[in-house]
């Protein structure tokens, strides 16, 4: 997608205190392109800001969809107090409106994660049940390593939403032609329409896109071939 297909959502961070852009000065994950995106806080201010898909159809989707790309944890002021997402089923184009994101905790090493609730929330670093966490990957990561990861919403007839969360290995296959497996130790969370499994109602629809939360000066991350697809 081009830069012209994204929207800043509006009440997050400003840019000044969380600088955003393309840039040719980090190295790309394998396969990208001449650039990718970037966010580097520049005062130790809480926050969170995030683009979504401005595409017809897309903003909302009237039902699931699927969000994918390339993301990573940079090295930078400290290895805690930040969080790159991945986002899908945002009730409104907001930092403090719910949804579900798929990305990496605030921990050293990280985990992908995936977490239903507000974007401002970030993806700490608890166990599952706790803070709207899903599902945790059982495999860990250091700060600087680029992961390709996929969260398929599906929205069924019966009002139940199937999130299955995968992850491409970039060390063998680039971002331009993945091979998808199932996230190890966190391949699909049912939330169900009765909200038994997650303790509230699924979300249906929504805006799709991704983001960045800080806590501290000079945390980074990076994003890179971000796709969204919407189930028809």
């Amino acid at each position: 997608m081009a830069a012209s297909d994204w929207t800043s959502l509006p009440d997050g961070l400003d840019a000044v205190s969380l600088k955003r852009g393309v840039t040719t000065g980090v190295a790309r994950a394998n396969g990208g392109g001449n650039f990718c995106f970037a966010w580097n806080s520049t005062v130790a201010t809480a926050g969170t800001a995030g683009l979504y898909a401005a595409q017809a159809n897309f903003a909302p989707m009237a039902k699931g969809g699927s969000i994918r790309g390339a993301i990573q944890r940079g090295a930078g002021g400290g290895p805690l107090n930040f969080a790159p997402f991945l986002f899908i089923g945002l009730a409104s184009p907001s930092v403090g409106a719910n949804g579900y994101l798929l990305g990496l905790d605030d921990d050293d090493p990280h985990r992908v994660v995936l977490r239903k609730g507000a974007l401002n929330v970030g993806l700490p670093a608890v166990s599952i049940g706790t803070q709207g966490i899903l599902l945790q990957g059982t495999e860990t990561f250091l700060n600087a390593t680029w992961l390709h990861i996929r969260l398929d919403m599906i929205v069924n007839t019966n009002g139940d939403v199937i999130l299955q969360c995968f992850r491409n290995d970039l060390t063998q296959n680039p971002v331009t032609t993945p091979v998808w497996n199932p996230l190890a130790g966190a391949n699909q969370f049912i939330d169900d329409a009765l909200g038994i499994n997650s303790g509230s109602a699924p979300y249906t629809s929504g805006y799709a896109g991704f983001g960045f939360a800080t806590k501290d000066v000079t945390r980074r991350g990076y994003q890179d071939h971000i796709e969204v697809l919407r189930q028809l």
